[in-house]
Parts: C-alpha cells; sequence; structure tokens
C-alpha cells in the first residue's frame, strides 16, 4: 500500500502538473487544491524539491512548480522517494537488495523467484503510469 506521503506527494504533482507551465503554485493553494494538510504537504514538497521533481520560488509570489516534465514522474519513482522499494522482501529488490539472513540458497528459493516476478510485473505497471497520463484520465 501506498502511505499517506506518497499518496499526498502524487496529488501534489498532479495538481502542479494540472496548471500552466509558468504558474507558480502557494502551498496553502496546493493544500487546498489537492486536500493535503498543509504541515504534512510541506515538508513532502521539500522532499520533492531535494529530489529535482519540483522547483521552488521565495518572496511574495513564490511558491513550487514542476521541473521534470509529467511524463517523466512515473509512480515508481514517487513510491521509491517516500516508500521505499518496490519489492515486497530485499532479496527480490532492485534498488535496496539484502540477503535474506535465513535463506540457505538464493539461487534455489522459490519464494525468491516469485517475488522478483511480482517486483518485474508491479515495476513494469509502476514505471508505465506518469503524472502526465494520470491527468488524461
Amino acid at each position: 500500500m501506498l502511505s499517506h506521503k506518497s499518496k499526498y506527494a502524487l496529488k501534489a504533482l498532479l495538481f502542479l502538473a494540472e496548471k500552466d507551465a509558468s504558474h507558480i503554485a502557494r502551498t496553502i493553494e496546493i493544500a487546498e487544491g489537492a486536500s493535503i494538510p498543509k504541515k504534512f504537504l510541506e515538508q513532502i514538497l521539500l522532499d520533492l524539491k531535494r529530489a529535482h521533481f519540483v522547483g521552488s520560488k521565495q518572496g511574495k509570489y513564490g511558491g513550487y512548480y514542476l521541473i521534470k516534465p509529467k511524463n517523466e514522474i512515473t509512480l515508481a519513482d514517487i513510491h521509491r522517494l517516500f516508500d521505499g522499494a518496490i519489492a515486497l522482501l530485499p532479496c527480490a529488490s532492485l534498488n535496496f537488495y539484502e540477503p535474506c539472513s535465513d535463506c540457505t540458497s538464493e539461487t534455489e528459493c522459490a519464494l525468491r523467484h516469485g517475488l522478483v516476478t511480482i517486483r518485474e510485473e508491479t515495476l513494469k505497471a509502476m514505471q508505465g503510469i506518469t503524472i502526465g497520463s494520470l491527468i488524461k484520465k
């Protein structure tokens, strides 16, 4: 399941993606428009900024805007940023791999092989869904 943080990050990105490219949205505008608690949103926007998905402008007319194209931001990107691995176990993960302490032979582990298949299909689906494609629906 997606965490609240991932869900709110996606909602904030969708809100920004639906605006004109030159629009700079204040935090309160995003919070109200996407139904996200403002205090929670502030931290999420900082995380998205550090990950180079959004940029910010300071000052009276400041706020946030997309810096990465909406058709290049995938569900997989946001899930990994806020929730970590897509795989169900560390031994089946691409980016967060760790061997299982209770496994005698990783190459012969039927559970790992099944979970790798699930990870591959899930990753394929998540990489195929972008913020831009969600707006079109």
